[in-house]
């Protein structure tokens, strides 16, 4: 049965859910929850697999109400990100050092099952399930990472809907906070004729908190919808599950990739420029899903058939007729002569029709795109002796299908007095083309428990079939293959009841997309992991060491972060090093028989690095030397979780550390003062530019009221940290200041 968040807990269980940063995967475990891609263990047993494994439980998840999935991550080790919107509308998320651009290098489920736009020919995740109906959030790096794909090198991240409850039972969730924030989230299921539903919704807004000239909204409005149903029965010894799960999402953000001058943040940092009036994002999202779930004695198969649909057009601006010039470079250099003026009919404080001279009026773009992805997915366990040795065989087979079809469009804007208005010219339709792959994908891994020490090996296999079709132009076309097979082994060795080592390897890549050509080589590594685990039910402590060795790190152009003129060029960066170290305690405190002390803390430090010397055109490399960093990368990032819990309240507080990190990796080239340079120059326009480290403080309280439910109250950024997350897309972004949130929950 899956309780509602509104349950009586235990003070115990309270405690651990506070105090621990992950609870993990057990293989001894009952498997028979379809949503998960591992069932988890209680905290007070040793986790005996190997690889690195997270989950964030139900109870965790409602400890802050985060609706952003970037916060949620942020007590996960081993987690990269780049803050855009303050509200994790577009999220951007890596796993050691990989690019957090867009999440495209990590591969992302829900419930066990690819739910990104086109994770094989688009990756990039302009689609992210609404965080807030969420039960459970599991991450995979390392060798736990070998069952999912395409995206290997880093790991995965898999979303848990809520389960079809056994009994009938329901709860509300009402909150209201700072600008316009309000969350209305409601579930009810039950069982009728031995068959299980379960309907649930949520619906979020907010106004905004950035102060638009001109005025109007800088928020957004989500809504999410989600219907279970399933059957259960019973033939000897076999167990059947049927299930169907529909969903659909939409949302409608005022959002912008224009950010702001050095000089206007440090002003006023939620100021938004004139220019940005039009920009909107509309957004629709469809998923049915199949599925059936076997189970004999120690043999379980579950089988998947899903499709998923979604569509998008995000208007927003591009850029400024009669200028050479891109919004990177009018904003980084807004008091040069070239950009002045172009700089003040931005911030709407110049006509775009001068009293002489040449107009300068807005280029808005329409990036219109259709999205689907299909397939059929069957994975299993087994377990059984050999030879007199505990062996526990996973194995899983899928073909997917996924397209992504560009209609990009621009309209010409003017400003005048301050406003942007559409001047009703005809549409330019510009990147018109459709991308395409098929994949089939193919795992299997065997544990073997000798005495003390399990080890695993496993190999996993993708088979794609690529293409790519201009729409307007027929013989701009590709077609293309790709086969790879990726190995993996891994091992724990128990020391103690107490305590034991990891150690794993395995292959790791990353697809080229369709259109790339053959000289655009694949993402591929050698991972490596090592660490040791200890949990004596009291105490939990991991530390995991990694090394990430890149024959080539590729890298890909989409608007976010090259710009309009370059979206999907991907370029290659050649062999490259990621190496760190993954920390992370949790312990509670009993300060009587009613009140605990939960408290965990998690460290992270990365390093990553080019191994060679290259000329790129890319917006975040241009010329990379030996041993310059990769971008986007904190060196050091920490979070420190403390609370106080007894059985009718609890009150928790997270202090949450992120390094600098810098906005560029190399430096500009020309040709004519370099002669190792190809012919030609690039100005890498963020050259020495860094993000400063910030801290950042939530807190969050609860009140239980017994059969008439549970208030709490929460408030982000506690201290109202004011400072740059990031200078991409177009200058400089805050983070989301103070939020006060005021909630009620009530379950039955």
């Amino acid at each position: 049965m899956t309780k509602g968040p509104m349950m009586k807990r235990s003070v115990l269980a309270m405690a651990v859910a506070l105090a621990a940063p992950q609870v993990l995967a057990n293989d001894d475990a009952k498997n028979d929850d379809m949503e998960h891609i591992q069932i988890l263990s209680h905290y007070d047993k040793l986790r005996t697999e190997a690889g690195s494994a997270t989950l964030l439980s139900e109870e965790q998840l409602s400890e802050f109400e985060y609706d952003d999935i970037h916060r949620i991550l942020s007590s996960v080790p081993g987690v990269n990100i780049r803050e855009e919107d303050g509200y994790g509308l577009r999220p951007n998320i890596g796993f050691r050092g990989v690019t957090p651009e867009r999440s495209k290098k990590i591969t992302i489920m829900e419930d066990g099952v690819l739910i990104g736009p086109a994770p094989y020919s688009a990756p990039a995740a302009y689609y992210f399930p609404v965080t807030t109906r969420m039960t459970a959030v599991e991450v995979f790096k390392g060798p736990a990472a070998i069952k999912h794909g395409p995206q290997s090198v880093a790991g995965a991240l898999n979303l848990v809907t809520r389960a079809v409850p056994e009994f009938s039972e329901g709860a509300i969730d009402l909150a209201t906070g700072s600008d316009g924030y309000t969350k209305a989230h409601a579930y009810f299921g039950s069982v009728v004729n031995n068959v299980g539903f379960l309907l649930e919704g949520v619906n979020l807004q907010a106004d905004g908190f950035k102060d638009l000239d001109g005025g109007a909204d800088t928020g957004f409005e989500k809504n999410d919808l989600l219907a279970k149903f399933n059957y259960k029965m019973q033939q000897g010894e076999f167990e059947h599950t049927f299930g169907l799960k529909l969903s659909y999402a939409d949302e409608l953000s005022n959002e912008t990739y224009l950010g702001l001058t050095d000089a206007d943040f440090d002003a006023t940092p939620y100021r938004r420029y004139a220019a940005s009036q039009p920009d909107n994002m509309d957004t629709k999202h469809s998923q049915v899903m199949f599925s059936h779930h076997l189970k004999y004695q120690d043999v379980s198969l579950t089988s998947r058939v899903y499709r998923n649909d979604y569509e998008r057009a995000w208007l927003k601006l591009n850029g400024l007729t009669n200028t050479d010039a891109t919004l990177p470079e009018i904003l980084a250099n807004p008091e040069d002569e070239k950009y002045q003026r172009l700089y003040l009919v931005l911030s709407g404080e110049e006509d775009s029709i001068p009293f002489s001279g040449r107009p300068n009026f807005l280029t808005m773009g329409t990036n219109d795109r259709e999205y689907f992805s299909q397939g059929i997915q069957v994975d299993g366990s087994a377990k059984f002796n050999l030879a007199g040795y505990k062996n526990t065989l996973s194995f899983g087979v899928r073909f997917h299908e996924d397209e992504i079809e560009r209609k990009h469009f621009t309209e010409t804007y003017g400003m005048k007095e301050g406003s942007a208005f559409n001047l009703g010219l005809d549409k330019v339709y510009t990147d018109q083309n459709t991308e395409n792959t098929k994949a089939w994908s193919v795992y299997v891994e065997d544990k073997v428990t000798i005495d003390a020490l399990t080890l695993g090996l496993g190999i996993r296999g993708e088979l794609m079939d690529m293409a790519y079709q201009n729409t307007v132009d027929a013989d701009d076309w590709q077609n293309k293959t790709t086969r790879i097979w990726l190995p993996g082994m891994s091992g724990f060795y128990q020391l103690s009841e107490d305590s034991g080592i990891l150690f794993g390897v395995h292959q790791g890549f990353s697809p080229a997309s369709p259109q790339q050509s053959v000289d655009i080589e694949i993402e591929k590594s050698t991972n490596y992991e090592f660490g040791g685990r200890f949990n004596d039910g009291v105490t939990q402590l991991e530390v995991v060491s990694f090394f990430n060795d890149y024959s080539n790190l590729k890298e890909s152009c989409g608007q976010s972060n090259c710009g309009a003129l370059e979206v999907g060029k991907e370029f290659n960066g050649g062999e490259a090093h990621v190496y760190g170290l993954e920390a992370q305690f949790s312990q509670r405190y009993p300060l009587n028989l009613q009140i605990d002390i939960p408290y965990g803390f998690v460290y992270t430090y990365t390093k990553g690095e080019f191994k060679n010397d290259r000329y790129t055109n890319f917006a975040q490399w241009g010329h990379v030397k030996s041993g310059d960093e990769l971008p986007y990368l904190p060196e050091h990032q920490a979070s420190f979780n403390i609370g106080v819990s007894a059985p009718d309240w609890r009150v928790s507080l997270a202090v949450k550390y992120v390094g600098s990190m810098s906005e560029a990796a190399g430096r500009s080239w020309d040709s004519s003062t370099d002669p190792n340079a190809p012919t030609g120059s690039y100005d890498l326009i963020l050259e020495g530019k860094e993000v400063s480290a910030i801290t950042t403080v939530d807190l969050s309280a609860v009140y239980e009221l017994g059969k008439y439910g549970q208030v709490y109250a929460k408030v982000d950024n506690l201290l109202d940290e004011t400072k740059i997350v990031s200078r991409r897309p177009y200058g400089a972004r805050p983070g989301k200041p103070r939020q006060f949130t005021l909630g009620y929950k009530y379950s039955f």
